[in-house]
C-alpha cells in the first residue's frame, strides 16, 4: 500500500520568500520570521492573486497605447517622422535588416502578447479548478518569468540610437510616448510574475 504523500503546507513547512530557507511552521505563522534573515514567513504570498491580476489588467490596458502610438520621433533635414514599432518593423525590413526586424517583432510584439495571455490563462485555470497540464502550466510561467528580462530590448534600441544617432539639426533620434507606455508595460508584466505564487497552480487542483 503507497504511503500517502503530503504537501509541504500540510507538513507544516514554510520557505522563506527571500533567502528560500525551509523552516517548520509554528504558532502564530503570521508573526513568525526566518531563522536566517529575519523576514516575516507567510504560507503563500499575500494577496497575491489580487495583485497578479492588478497588475495584468494594467498591462493590458496599457498595452494598447504602446503600440498604438509613436515610440520614437526621427528628424532628418528639419522634418519630424513619428514611427510606432510595426512601422519601425516595416522600416528595417525595406531596408533589408530583416534579422533586426525579426528581433524587434519577436521582443516588442510577441513576447508581451504571450506573458499577458500566458499568464492570464494560468490565472483562470486556478480559478476554474483545472486539473490538467499542471507541470505544463508550472513550466510555462517559468519561462514567461525567464523571458521578463528580454522584453525591454526594444527601450534598449532606441537609447543606443538616441545616443548614435545625433547630428543636431540633419539627423536625431527622440523617444516618443509609446515607449514610456512600452516600458510600463514590462514593469507591469514583470510584478504580476513575482507576484504570483506557482503552488496555487497544484492547490487549485
Amino acid at each position: 500500500m503507497e504511503k500517502e504523500s503530503l504537501t509541504a503546507r500540510e507538513a507544516g513547512l514554510l520557505n522563506c520568500l527571500d533567502c528560500n530557507l525551509l523552516t517548520t511552521k509554528g504558532e502564530g505563522v503570521l508573526q513568525m520570521r526566518c531563522p536566517r534573515c529575519g523576514a516575516r514567513l507567510h504560507l503563500r504570498k499575500t494577496n497575491g492573486m489580487a495583485r497578479t491580476w492588478a497588475m495584468l489588467i494594467t498591462s493590458m490596458i496599457l498595452l494598447f497605447p504602446a503600440n498604438l502610438l509613436p515610440i520614437m520621433t526621427v528628424t532628418y533635414l528639419g522634418e519630424k517622422e513619428p514611427n510606432t514599432i510595426i512601422e519601425g518593423i516595416e522600416h528595417f525590413i525595406q531596408s533589408g535588416d530583416y534579422f533586426i526586424a525579426i528581433i524587434i517583432f519577436f521582443a516588442s510584439i510577441l513576447v508581451p502578447i504571450f506573458k499577458v495571455v500566458g499568464i492570464m490563462l494560468i490565472m483562470i485555470s486556478i480559478q476554474k479548478r483545472w486539473k490538467t497540464w499542471l507541470r505544463h502550466r508550472t513550466l510555462m510561467f517559468r519561462v514567461i518569468k525567464f523571458i521578463g528580462r528580454w522584453s525591454m530590448l526594444d527601450i534598449f534600441v532606441i537609447a543606443v540610437m538616441v545616443a548614435l544617432v545625433n547630428l543636431g539639426t540633419l539627423t536625431s533620434i527622440k523617444p516618443a510616448p509609446a515607449a514610456t507606455y512600452f516600458a510600463a508595460v514590462v514593469i507591469s508584466t514583470m510584478l504580476a510574475s513575482n507576484t504570483f505564487d506557482t503552488r496555487l497552480i497544484w492547490e487549485g487542483a
